[in-house]
């Protein structure tokens, strides 16, 4: 169940969402597969550490943070991912494992990656193992005002390259 707080915050700043119940789902691409969505439907929080601060990085659930990109968008110092132990109390409400990417709720800077800013709406995790929420981009970006940029490694399928008519992946 997704907690209160998240549902009150959202509903404060006008946002418009849907509750999606689903199967109980550990990781991202396990709750895209219980929904029955491309895994680049749903956005996930990555929490990292820099020397003096806590990241939340949204990115699609397929994809991997490269910590080098994080800091050029950033400016944040000797990135890493964070420990269970250094963020779970900030979300007492939540799951551990299903931080909700409202920084400004929890006064955590976010910053996300440029490729979700294609999808109309996208699915988030939001405190549950059991529950996501749905919305549109546009309002996420709205209320959060989050740092922008291409934050994830390089993906395979944008690597497509066209060879007599037809598309074949590069190694």
């Amino acid at each position: 169940m997704i907690p209160e707080n998240i549902i009150q915050y959202l509903e404060g700043h006008n946002v418009p969402f849907d509750r999606r119940p689903h199967l109980r789902a550990i990781t991202a691409q396990a709750l895209a597969v219980s929904l029955h969505v491309s895994g680049f439907q749903v956005a996930k929080s990555v929490i990292l550490r820099s020397d003096d601060s806590l990241w939340i990085c949204v990115v699609s659930a397929p994809d991997t943070v490269n910590l080098d990109r994080v800091a050029a968008v950033t400016g944040a110092k000797n990135l890493r991912l964070a420990e269970e132990s250094e963020f779970a109390p900030l979300f007492p409400e939540c799951e551990v494992g299903a931080e909700p990417p409202f920084g400004r709720l929890y006064g955590i800077p976010v910053v996300v990656d440029e490729h979700l800013r294609h999808a109309e709406h996208l699915l988030f995790r939001a405190g549950s193992h059991a529950e996501a929420l749905e919305l549109r981009f546009a309002d996420f970006e709205n209320v959060e005002a989050p740092l922008t940029g291409i934050i994830v490694h390089d993906r395979q399928r944008e690597q497509l390259s066209i060879e007599n008519d037809s598309f074949s992946l590069q190694p």
